[in-house]
């Protein structure tokens, strides 16, 4: 068997292999590419899936990033346990073949409570005083502590949110390299993100991320050549490719005006009260799941979404088999935005009436995905002082919130979820193993994969 390694850099596509990383075009040319067509939704958690299990949302389960959990009335986002992936990974099967097999997830998402050997994913602390203190969670336990002492905190707030730095996806590099040393798995998986924020808040422009394109580049490098050292082979792939959007479609706000979603009040707030409401809107990105209470209400529920400006099509029961997302979790609708367009979460009229988490980075709260919490609200004119201020204020035990987020969605330049229509903005898989063919027979320059076909590359460069 052979120790094996994938680098999940996300939101790398062939529109992006060029001056700006140098050592990954190099690399990319004296081994295959392939282009990946990713399943709907292409989100990460819904590709990640596929990739590691080879089934489709309909059979795995994880039909978004997150979903409305019928059973408490409440939409959850980002969840961590793997029970959640309803069918069996890739290391599962890989072990029952040679149960001296090894794997490590780094970063890759539903790492919690999995059945890999070795695991490392993010995981905040939070104290009842309302802290958010940066942690990781690993498995085995005490890696934490290991990895802590030898690299430090991990950098959580350059994660996610306006202070994202090449940081974050360099500590997950230097952690992997850690866990090569002490453990030496057979099967590695690297979750290396930070392309997808800046594509996100510039747009998909070369130039104007080349110093981001250039630090994701180098890191490559750094574990492209270290694995090599350690005779692995390594497989480089993406999840998919940002496009640019320049219109933000809210879902919610239309539902809310034809009189289908139910708002609670809370403090002078409106909160979105799915339990009482006969439609509402689960955006992720570029697709959203419309949860309709009412089975009568669903064809003009349907007929009003289609008549929204920005939206491409909306799938109804026979629409989500034909792209293989009829799963229980699934709205009864799932509305697919136009190239140019991604959906907001947003369900309030007026912004003096929209929830405190609004405008802070809160990807438990909000009931959708929020790109805008990339972005420090441009109105604020001191932004600085108002950071340290409010840092200030919660050292000394004051209960206040970093209410720095804006919202206005037309901040976002890029998102993603639909399915390419061209290959220069779909996800690649590179590798260097030449002796490499797809599951048809086809040598990978000539071939598209499905989503469910990285499952099977991957097993062929362990075998």
């Amino acid at each position: 068997m052979h120790k094996t390694v994938v680098l999940n850099v996300v939101g790398l596509t062939p529109s992006l292999l060029g001056e700006h990383t140098p050592f990954l075009s190099k690399w990319a040319a004296l081994g295959q590419i392939a282009s990946i067509k990713p399943v709907l939704p292409a989100v990460t958690c819904s590709v990640q899936a596929s990739y590691l299990t080879g089934k489709y949302p309909q059979d795995h389960g994880i039909v978004a990033n997150g979903w409305y959990f019928r059973d408490e009335c409440e939409v959850k986002f980002w969840r961590q346990s793997n029970k959640l992936v309803q069918a069996k990974k890739i290391w599962e099967a890989v072990r029952t073949l040679n149960p001296t097999f090894t794997c490590a997830n780094l970063f890759w998402w539903y790492n919690m409570y999995s059945s890999v050997d070795i695991s490392v994913t993010p995981r905040p602390m939070y104290p009842a005083d309302g802290r958010k203190i940066p942690d990781i969670y690993t498995q085995p336990a005490d890696l934490r502590f290991k990895l802590q002492e030898r690299l430090g905190t991990f950098p959580l707030f350059e994660f996610w949110g306006p202070k994202t730095t090449i940081r974050s996806t360099q500590w997950i590099a230097s952690s992997a390299i850690a866990v090569e040393e002490m453990y030496s798995p057979t099967l590695t998986l690297i979750y290396l993100p930070h392309l997808d924020y800046c594509l996100q808040r510039l747009g998909t422009d070369p130039s104007a991320i080349a110093c981001d394109l250039q630090e994701v580049d180098a890191v490559c490098q750094s574990l492209i050549e270290f694995y090599e050292s350690h005779s692995a082979k390594v497989i480089v792939l993406s999840e998919y490719g940002i496009t640019s959007v320049n219109r933000a479609v809210s879902l919610n706000r239309v539902l809310r005006e034809h009189g289908y979603l139910a708002i609670r009040e809370e403090l002078g707030r409106e909160l979105l009260d799915p339990g009482a409401s006969t439609a509402f809107a689960v955006a992720d990105h570029q697709i959203a799941h419309i949860y309709i209470s009412d089975c009568n209400k669903i064809a003009e529920v349907q007929q009003l979404i289609e008549q929204v400006p920005g939206v491409d099509f909306v799938l109804g029961e026979e629409g989500q088999a034909a792209y293989h997302l009829n799963h229980p979790r699934s709205g009864a609708l799932v509305a697919v935005a136009a190239p140019d367009a991604w959906f907001t979460y947003y369900y309030w009229l007026d912004d003096n009436k929209a929830p405190d988490f609004a405008r802070t980075v809160d990807i438990h709260r909000k009931p959708g995905y929020d790109p805008v919490e990339l972005f420090v609200d441009p109105a604020i004119r001191w932004q600085q002082l108002k950071v340290a201020k409010i840092l200030l204020q919660k050292q000394l035990g004051f209960r206040t919130l970093m209410d720095i987020i804006p919202l206005d969605a037309s901040l976002v330049k890029g998102s993603h979820g639909r399915i390419p229509t061209s290959t220069d903005e779909a996800p690649l898989l590179m590798t260097r193993d030449c002796a490499f063919k797809s599951t048809r027979g086809d040598r990978l320059p000539h071939s598209t994969l499905e989503s469910t076909d990285v499952y099977d590359v991957i097993l062929s460069h362990l075998l």
